[in-house]
């Protein structure tokens, strides 16, 4: 068994898109579930729309990269009103079933060969890197040191994703702290206070799914940007991937979802390595390798729920200031 390896591969998560766009998504979800009380199970969609937003804006209009991104951000807050205006008045386990479903005819959609020329169908959309790599302001080469040493252009996304995380917290952070966050936090613990107080719960709640949209999608361009864009990613497995790592960082706090999302993608990346590496050891003989990989979908299944019962505050949280359901 390759420790060294193994360690290696979990070390390089630490810095790796997929852990940057998962925690941009994770703090979307915690303006929804964790400030708003909003049971959004749809978070992949939203991701989704960001994603083929920015590769469709590149390939099919060849627009710059930036202009792309801004125009994948606006398409998730539109569909985040299009979805919120005739369901943010529903009882919080109906919003879950609608949102989990329409997260589904989003990726279908996608997937559909109605419009293969532009989604690309079940192939999926690449080679939109152009004019984002053109914009690279290092130099060809190679840098960092030991399992962080990557090439120009995968120094870029990092830096990038890094900078928009950064923006984001800043963002979540200040809100929470305004007059704003402080009613919205107050609609997630009795929104018929909030009513009373005459403030328009139904607008708040409104606005949390917008900026709760807008970072989840932030997170799908991120998560897309080294490689490309495939239907098979967006699948429902995601969304609970993201609720796993805010529930397991805090799900009513700014930073539990870094947290939550940086572990979550090194426990991941271990045992994709770990388990494998057993049966090749024949610790585990009644499995193939494949079968040990898939053994660690099981496993952040298992945590999940055991996160729900035990811990649902999450590492950063406070007991009392969230309850699952209400």
């Amino acid at each position: 068994m390759d420790w060294i390896q193994i360690l290696s591969n979990t070390a390089s998560s630490i810095l790796s898109p997929a852990t940057i766009g998962y925690a941009l998504a994770a703090l979307g979800l915690a303006v929804h579930f964790g400030y708003a009380g909003l049971l959004n199970m749809g978070i992949a969609g939203f991701m989704a729309i960001g994603a083929y937003g920015y590769a469709i804006s590149v390939l099919s209009f060849d627009l710059p990269w930036w202009l792309a991104a801004i125009i994948g951000l606006a398409a998730s807050a539109v569909f985040a009103l299009i979805l919120g205006v005739p369901t943010l008045r529903l009882r919080g386990d109906y919003l879950a079933i609608v949102t989990i479903a329409a997260a589904e005819v989003v990726r279908l959609l996608f997937l559909t060969t109605a419009f293969d020329d532009v989604t690309g169908s079940a192939d999926g959309l690449s080679g939109y890197h152009g004019s984002f790599r053109e914009a690279n302001l290092l130099p060809e080469g190679t840098y960092g040191i030991g399992p962080w040493t990557y090439s120009a252009n995968d120094w870029w996304v990092r830096i990038l994703g890094l900078v928009t995380l950064a923006i984001a917290v800043f963002v979540v952070w200040t809100l929470m702290r305004s007059p704003w966050g402080r009613v919205l936090k107050g609609i997630r613990e009795d929104e018929d206070a909030v009513r009373a107080l005459g403030k328009n719960a139904f607008s708040y709640k409104l606005q949390a799914l917008v900026l709760g949209g807008v970072l989840a999608a932030a997170g799908g361009i991120v998560y897309a940007l080294p490689s490309a864009v495939s239907p098979g990613v967006y699948v429902t497995s995601l969304t609970f991937f993201v609720w796993t790592a805010l529930l397991l960082g805090g799900a009513a706090t700014v930073f539990g979802p870094l947290l939550g999302s940086l572990i979550f993608w090194v426990l991941q990346t271990f045992l994709s390595n770990f388990l494998p590496a057993l049966v090749q050891a024949g610790v585990l003989p009644f499995m193939t390798q494949i079968q040990a990989g898939t053994l660690r979908f099981i496993l952040v299944g298992v945590a999940l729920m055991l996160l729900v019962i035990f811990m649902p505050q999450g590492i950063l949280g406070n007991k009392k200031e969230l309850t699952f359901v209400k």
